[in-house]
């Protein structure tokens, strides 16, 4: 099962951005399909967005145009390309790798926007 570290996260203003990093311990960029999701206090995680392992990138309304999703198969990362960032953004950020139906979670990384 693969292990996957994020980081990236901290307290931004709004309107500003912010790079998450999912690293994982093997080779997922061309092997998984890599996903972004948050969870904010008394909420259901909720789905981000997700690259396949063909580089397709799929959104949620809530956040596309304003969020990216790549990866970088030499580093074993997948990013999360934050902009325009709105206070209902904040959240703790989850990756997470799927192959096959085995699913692998990392411990998640938090990002609070707040003027």
């Amino acid at each position: 099962q693969v292990q996957l570290v994020e980081s990236g996260g901290g307290l931004v203003q709004p309107g500003g951005s912010l790079r998450l990093s999912c690293v994982a311990s093997g080779n997922i960029v061309s092997r998984y399909t890599i996903g972004w999701y948050r969870q904010s206090p008394g909420k259901e995680r909720e789905w981000v967005a997700l690259i396949t392992n063909t580089g397709n990138t799929y959104y949620a309304d809530s956040v596309k145009g304003r969020f990216t999703i790549s990866g970088e198969n030499a580093k074993n990362t997948v990013f999360l390309q934050m902009s325009s960032l709105k206070p209902d953004d904040s959240a703790v950020y989850y990756c997470n790798a799927n192959i096959g139906g085995n699913s692998s979670w990392g411990q998640g990384t938090q990002v609070t926007v707040s003027s």
